[in-house]
């Protein structure tokens, strides 16, 4: 028995990814000059905590960068080899900065760790007064990309390792009171200890999403069977299978899928209210699907385990 095949695409007009060209400048450009000032200040005081804060900030620089560079490579336009164009780059640019910040981490820790055994005498005035100003510039940086830092991963690396530093900042500025205060000089590398926990806590859920939707995950925030559920309901659907959600950068999602329609092709109006409906609902702005209108015909990648 024949079996007739009708192919419908329905490519919404992707998100074009917002520009923060301008935030990103000046995020660099502050957080650079600010880890010359901490760096050369960390050193000039004997402080761990500093250092590390410097160490962590000069990580978010680079960071920046290659968030920066990516979120312009996301704008080229799609190409004979590179098909989706270069959105892709925005998810390595966020697995990029997760896997870095925890390097930078693991290396600041071990010299933490080390000035246990032999405290370094602090200028506490100074380190608080360094950090302080560390809170602004980072908060600063923080508030450029809280917008979009909801919707594109790549911004919510961003967003975090700065509101991270001003957290970071904050820690450094209470050590030194306390220093200053008590002479207590095992407090510096403590409080390092516990700076770089926080951070590796708030980087885990990151370097999670980012190395996830580098391999076709599932996108965050996405719900699958939700997906197969709603799809499933819609009239004239038997069933469906070969269902496929990944992302394509860190602000477009795709879908592929085949949809069994034993009563006919339901017509192109269908498939573009269904395409609109899975772009309100759940943020999929790239649905292709395959229509089947056999019930019993065997179609190759109907298991759901075939791929």
């Amino acid at each position: 028995m024949a079996h007739d095949h009708h192919t419908h695409e329905h490519h919404d007009r992707a998100h074009a990814p917002a520009d923060f060209g301008r935030a990103f400048a000046i995020g660099i450009a502050l957080n650079f000059g600010f880890v010359v000032i901490e760096a050369a200040y960390g050193v000039l005081g004997h402080s761990v905590a500093l250092l590390a804060d410097a160490g962590h900030n000069i990580g978010d620089v680079l960071g920046l960068v290659v968030a920066w560079l990516a979120s312009e490579l996301a704008k080229r336009a799609p190409s004979a080899r590179f098909t989706y164009g270069l959105r892709g780059s925005s998810i390595l640019a966020a697995l990029f900065n997760a896997v870095f910040l925890l390097v930078a981490v693991g290396a600041i820790s071990w010299e933490a760790i080390l000035r246990l055994d032999t405290p370094a005498p602090v200028a506490a005035g100074t380190v608080m007064i360094v950090a302080a100003i560390g809170i602004v510039i980072n908060g600063v940086t923080a508030w450029l990309f809280a917008s979009g830092s909801k919707d594109d991963l790549n911004l919510r690396g961003a967003f975090l390792h700065m509101a991270a530093d001003a957290l970071v900042s904050a820690g450094v500025v209470v050590a030194g009171l306390v220093i200053l205060l008590t002479g207590w000089l095992w407090l510096d590398p403590v409080v390092s200890l516990a700076i770089n926990t926080v951070i590796v806590w708030g980087t885990w859920g990151l370097l999670r999403d980012a190395l996830g939707m580098s391999v076709a995950g599932v996108p965050p925030g996405v719900d699958a069977n939700a997906v197969r559920a709603f799809l499933s309901s819609r009239p004239a659907v038997a069933s469906l299978h070969d269902l496929h959600i990944w992302a394509i950068g860190t602000t477009d999602i795709a879908l592929t899928c085949h949809l069994v329609t034993p009563q006919g092709h339901p017509g192109d109006a269908f498939l573009h209210e269904l395409a609109a409906e899975l772009a309100q609902r759940f943020r999929i702005n790239h649905a292709t699907m395959q229509i089947e209108t056999e019930k019993d015909g065997v179609c190759a990648l109907a298991p759901d385990h075939v791929v």
